[in-house]
Formats: structure tokens, C-alpha cells, sequence
């Protein structure tokens, strides 16, 4: 295949199409190897493929990446996954900082943990528990995490494991912290989901619970309660929430609000 250059003036978007066709083309590709064919740096190339993984255009494997098989994620964990993305990935960045080297920490899920697991990577000797096939997606490459599924059965509108095996995997471990997320957060019920497969065995399996969970969701309601807003000993949020409900969620729980 003859080697092509993008020049520096291309657009992200110019650069983004056109790895992705390479990366079609081949079924998969190396970091390496698409930075030669580029003449782009490797690092050019991973915000490249964070970007291509978070649409579900691709598959981030160990130093590279494969083309995603037709209808491997749903429609609704994409367009979910989407949504306030860059708030998302300012409260993975701070949940992440929350975690010692040397720990075990359950990931739910849920689309916000997807960026804790992306700042979880250059860590050293951690164990992430998981159901999510994302969290696996964003850790596979790391040498210094060690990632446990649960067992299950795979859900494609959330890419994730559900069922009784998940209940038997968390009820056997104790984490030092479970983060999980919420579909809203209700000052008069409590944490929210429209999932009623989220098993309650999440809130059980660390000894610190740390909800993440952006702002557009606070104030709001679902269909099912999953817990009191005072279960979770953190609450990890965006810059986008009202300083009224700051004030309000502080008088119920410990609060940090991402940059």
C-alpha cells in the first residue's frame, strides 16, 4: 500500500477519517505503524483513537487499534458515551486521582467510568473489576493493571455483562473503592437509574463509594432508586453543576467538582 502523509494543515476530522479507512482497510493497525504511515507522532495517533473508540468506529487493542464489527456496540451506549463527553472525561480524570498505586477498584458500566479506566492506564500494580467490555477496551494495553471481568452474559446497548454471575463475582470481593454512575441524582430520592439490572451488589463490593456523575444529571429523576445520595462517601461532578446544589449535595456527602 503506498505510503501517504497527512499535512499539518489537515483538520482532526481529515486526520480522523482518514486512519479510520486505513485501519478498515487492514482490519487492524499498531500505533507504530500508523504514525509512519502518517508521519504523525504516536501520541498524534492515541488522541486519534481515543476519539475513533468513544463514536465506536474502532476497537482500542493492545498498541493499536481494530475495526469495530458491524453492530459490536449499540446505537444507544454510542450516543450515550457521547453525551457531555468533555465533562465526562474531566470527572474520570479526577475520579482517577482518587486511587492509590497498589489498590483494587470495581468500574461499573456506566460511560463516565470509561474515562476513569483511560486515567486508570499508566498506573501501576492496580486491579480493576469490572463488567464492562469499554474499561477492558481502554486497559488492555496496560503492563501495570490488572483487569478482572465478572462473568455473564453481553448486553450490546450497554457493552457490558449482566446477570447472575455478575451478583456471584462482586459478592466475593472487597474492593477499596467501587465507582459507578447514575442516570440521575434526585435531592428528594436519592441515586437514579433507568436500569433495573444494575445490581445494588455494586454499592457492597469496596469499602469507599465514589458516584460519578455529570452535572446535567443532578436535580433530575428516573424510574428506579438505586441509593440515599448519603451512601455514596464521594460524589464526583462537573464545573457545569449550580452552586445551589454544591451547596445542597455537601450537606449530604463529600463533593469534588472537576475543572
Amino acid at each position: 500500500m503506498r505510503t501517504s502523509t497527512i499535512e499539518s494543515s489537515h483538520s482532526s476530522e481529515d486526520r480522523q477519517g482518514e486512519m479510520l479507512l486505513f485501519i478498515k482497510a487492514k482490519g487492524s493497525a499498531s500505533i507504530a505503524e500508523m504514525a509512519v504511515q502518517f508521519a504523525v507522532s504516536e501520541m498524534t495517533v492515541r488522541r486519534v483513537l481515543y476519539k475513533l473508540a468513544d463514536t465506536g468506529l474502532v476497537i482500542r487493542t493492545p498498541g493499536g487499534a481494530m475495526a469495530a464489527p458491524s453492530g459490536s456496540m449499540e446505537r444507544n451506549f454510542v450516543e450515550r458515551a457521547a453525551r457531555m463527553a468533555g465533562a465526562k472525561e474531566a470527572i474520570g480524570r479526577e475520579a482517577a486521582r482518587l486511587v492509590q498505586d497498589g489498590e483494587t477498584v470495581v468500574l461499573d458500566s456506566g460511560t463516565t467510568t470509561r474515562y476513569i479506566a483511560r486515567y486508570l492506564a499508566t498506573r501501576r500494580n492496580l486491579t480493576v473489576m469490572t463488567t464492562s467490555l469499554a474499561v477492558l477496551e481502554e486497559l488492555a494495553g496496560s503492563a501495570g493493571v490488572q483487569v478482572r471481568l465478572t462473568g455473564g452474559v453481553y448486553r450490546r446497548s450497554s457493552h457490558d455483562l449482566s446477570g447472575n454471575a455478575v451478583l456471584d463475582s462482586l459478592g466475593g470481593i472487597h474492593a477499596d473503592k467501587v465507582f459507578f454512575g447514575a442516570a440521575a441524582l434526585s435531592f428528594q430520592k436519592g441515586v437514579m437509574n433507568y436500569d433495573a439490572e444494575m445490581p445494588r451488589a455494586f454499592l457492597s463490593a469496596g469499602r469507599e463509594r465514589v458516584l460519578v456523575i455529570d452535572s446535567s444529571k443532578i436535580g433530575m429523576e428516573a424510574v428506579y432508586r438505586l441509593c440515599a445520595v448519603g451512601k455514596c462517601d464521594v460524589v464526583v461532578t462537573d464545573k457545569g453543576i449550580k452552586s445551589s446544589d454544591v451547596a445542597r449535595l455537601r450537606k449530604l456527602t463529600s463533593v469534588i467538582v472537576a475543572p
